[in-house]
């Protein structure tokens, strides 16, 4: 992953689009910083959760320059988001997600709400970069009693 970004860090350079030059370099920054603190190669795993991360972060942003009237700024920060979720893998649909934590709920013997954390550190766990955090755990509360 980190080669496929150095190399489109040249190709936003040369197409002149500062937009995906910045969020890339901020995110090859952040896995350089991690793996430097690790002292060790970070796993593709490693790297999603960074990604995840920088999107969740630039998600609260949004919420927050929207609700000060800042579209401007919260345009911005979407588009960011844009670049960075080129990266994951393909999302699961909701009625996926739905179906995942059925059968995670059945499997882990799940029977209230006391159980979301077991059956949340096993979705993300399994199907990191696949599954968006606050809707498996929303879906996780209404499934379960």
């Amino acid at each position: 992953m980190l080669d496929k970004l150095r190399e489109d860090i040249k190709t936003a350079m040369k197409a002149k689009d500062q937009v995906r030059l910045d969020v890339l370099r901020m995110v090859t920054s952040s896995i350089k910083t991690t793996q430097i603190e690790k002292g060790e190669e970070l796993s593709e795993g490693d790297m999603l959760g960074i990604l995840q991360k920088a999107i969740k972060s630039r998600r609260d942003s949004v919420e927050q320059y929207e609700k000060a009237g800042r579209t401007d700024l919260s345009e911005k920060e979407k588009a960011e988001i844009a670049v960075l979720e080129a990266y994951l893998p393909a999302q699961m649909s909701e009625d996926d997600v739905r179906a995942l934590i059925r059968k995670i709920i059945e499997e882990e013997g799940a029977e209230s709400k006391r159980d979301i954390g077991k059956v949340m550190k096993r979705i993300m766990s399994e199907h990191k970069g696949e599954v968006d955090g606050k809707q498996a755990q929303q879906i996780a509360g209404e499934l379960l009693p």
